[in-house]
């Protein structure tokens, strides 16, 4: 091979090795570049993948509190925070539309971020919430309400503008200059088909983007999901503590506020008052005009109730034509003058076809008449009632607890019956009803507690707490007959005491599967004359109860015992007895049937009327469960 030879090889060896090298540097160069590339996709995908995420946890939190049954106000405050703290808005607001004599009319509910910061105080002398805000005239912003679809523009001065027209432009424009936002966006809310209101949101951005505003309709749907749900947690909670006639608190309500309020009493040592008021002669007004103007009679009570009270005290109506109020921090005096305007502006009431309505209304006070609520409200009641029998449409205040009031009558008699074993209790249970009974702070559970310890050693099968219940529907229906005071309390001592006879038969005669024998049925009927003569009789502080007790067997139409007396013969304490018992009997189980389900038994009852009991009775009894009677 000559020189030339060589060189020319040469040459052609570095051509390839430059060709080499340039190929390779070309292929070095796109993979940098598509390295690159992906590097910018995986980072715009991330920056996708975060802002999902974070509208994902936005939304949870929505969810969340969609399930929290929180109020509104609530649950909007959160959404606020939501949108400006995990999305990254500057500010977010919810507006919601409002309504008063000036017309419809917009009010921040709820906002996150400082709101335009502390300029907005300095330019417009106010806190947020105190704005009245108009409803936008922007034509732009009026059509996207109008379409419910979202709004986006840079304009904010536009914005503030359209929502107070009248702050003049140069203190707009003094706000603006000061935000750090450079866009706004506006989402429409609705709720029943109707604009509820809006969410603004305020942004550092001048653009959007389309995922952006899309995820923002979608939020917006959700808002109004939880609006909704808010709305009907509100609305259950509502018809939970409230009577559906009359819109004040019902009985449950009351009950809870009673034992606050006592709570509160204690701890400030403060009086507080409940007044009693009662409907005269609802059910004249029933069945001469038709239970449609008894409810109008019901209602304008209310309503006279709605205006008069306080927003602190607390009007409720218990069932019927009852209602009672608790006055908070007021004494005796101040109770009997509120109830007596009451009574005036009731009596003053003229109703169609009716024509002038009356109440009759009784007054306690807490710690002067008495500091156990359960004996405040039975004076509340019984003064209620004196008002009645007096001659309705007056108000009465109640008297002092009496010195022996029919719980320590009652108490004696346990007492009595049990420290002498005048019945078959084994000692074990004798000794701890007697500890029981001796307690200091004595009260009608104990007494009731008692009365249902001693009904089990003969029936297993007994209501646990059915002694009070008893008490409670006895009661109630001796008010419908206007017994008074003395004789409700005569009947509520016999209620705990008529059957305690039976601890002296054979518990394998009660407890028998089999139909009774002509001789079991005998040996039976002999213990409300083994109650009242043989256990009761020898205690002389309830002679005057012993009546009630043997009697309270004894049918209407004279088929009962023991002494087959029938009619007005039979006391009307007695009658209450019978009827009372006979309806918690068939809720119960027996060895010979299975218990009866409450329509059962009331139509048990309304079938004996007139042969067990007067019609009047089981048509009074009816109206009381339907009306008053809740267990």
């Amino acid at each position: 091979m000559g020189f030339f030879d060589s060189i020319r090889n040469f040459k052609n060896q570095l051509d390839q090795i430059e060709t080499s090298v340039y190929s390779g540097k070309q292929s070095l160069l796109e993979v940098y570049e598509r390295n690159l590339k992906l590097e910018a996709e995986i980072a715009a995908r991330t920056k996708e993948l975060d802002t999902a995420n974070r509208q994902m946890l936005t939304l949870q939190h929505v969810w969340d509190m969609m399930n929290s049954s929180k109020p509104l106000s609530s649950v909007l405050n959160a959404i606020a925070r939501s949108l400006q703290g995990e999305l990254g808005y500057l500010n977010t607001c919810i507006s919601k539309k409002m309504c008063d004599e000036k017309g419809d009319y917009l009010q921040l509910v709820s906002f996150s971020g400082e709101l335009f910061g502390t300029s907005f105080i300095k330019f417009f002398k106010c806190e947020p919430t105190d704005l009245r805000l108009e409803f936008p005239k922007i034509p732009n912003i009026a059509q996207a309400i109008e379409e419910n679809t979202v709004y986006q523009s840079t304009n904010i001065a536009e914005f503030i503008k359209s929502a107070l027209p009248k702050v003049p432009d140069i203190i707009i424009n003094g706000v603006v200059s000061h935000l750090r936002a450079k866009s706004y966006i506006m989402v429409p809310l609705a709720h029943k088909n109707q604009h509820f209101g809006c969410l603004v949101l305020f942004s550092s951005r001048e653009d959007t983007t389309e995922s952006e505003l899309k995820f923002l309709n979608l939020f917006a749907r959700q808002i109004e999901l939880a609006i909704t749900i808010a709305d009907l947690f509100e609305m259950v909670k509502e018809q939970a503590i409230t009577d559906a006639m009359t819109t004040l608190y019902n009985r449950r309500y009351f009950e809870e506020a009673l034992m606050k309020e006592v709570i509160r009493a204690k701890r400030q040592d403060q009086k507080f008052t409940v007044i009693g008021i009662d409907l005269d002669y609802l059910k004249n007004i029933n069945d001469i005009y038709g239970h449609n103007y008894g409810d109008i009679a019901i209602k304008a009570i209310a309503d006279v109730l709605k205006t008069s009270c306080r927003s602190i005290d607390i009007p409720a109506r218990m069932g019927g034509e009852e209602f009672n109020v608790i006055l908070p921090g007021v004494d005796s005096q101040g109770g009997v003058i509120f109830a007596e305007r009451i009574r005036k502006k009731i009596e003053s009431i003229s109703l169609e076809k009716i024509g002038n309505i009356t109440a009759s209304i009784g007054v306690a006070t807490y710690i002067e008449h008495s500091e156990e609520v359960y004996e405040l409200m039975e004076l509340v009641d019984h003064a209620m009632y004196e008002s009645k029998r007096n001659g309705r449409n007056r108000v009465t205040l109640a008297k002092a607890v009496n010195d022996t009031s029919w719980q320590e009558i009652a108490i004696t008699t346990f007492l009595d019956i049990l420290s002498k074993h005048r019945i078959p209790v084994d000692k074990k249970t004798s000794n701890l009803l007697i500890e029981k009974l001796q307690e200091m702070n004595i009260n009608n559970e104990i007494l009731y507690q008692v009365s249902d310890t001693l009904i089990s050693t003969y029936n297993p099968e007994h209501i646990s707490g059915g002694t009070r219940k008893k008490i409670l529907l006895a009661t109630l229906l001796a008010k419908r007959f206007d017994l008074p005071k003395e004789n409700i309390d005569k009947l509520k001592i016999a209620i705990l005491l008529y059957d305690i006879g039976n601890t002296m038969l054979p518990k394998e005669l009660l407890q028998k599967k089999e139909p009774l024998s002509e001789d079991d049925k005998t040996f039976i009927k002999k213990h409300p004359v083994i109650a009242a003569r043989e256990i009761l009789e020898p205690i002389s502080t309830i002679v005057d109860i012993i009546p009630i007790i043997e009697k309270h067997h004894e049918n209407w139409n004279g088929t009962g015992y023991p002494n087959n007396i029938a009619g007005e013969n039979i006391p009307l304490e007695s009658q209450i007895i019978l009827i009372v018992d006979s309806y918690f009997a068939l809720l119960e189980n027996r060895p010979y049937r299975h218990a009866m389900t409450k329509e059962e038994a009331i139509n048990v009852i309304m079938q004996d009327s007139n042969s067990k009991w007067s019609a009047n009775l089981a048509n009074m009894f009816m109206t009381v469960i339907q009306e008053d009677y809740s267990d």
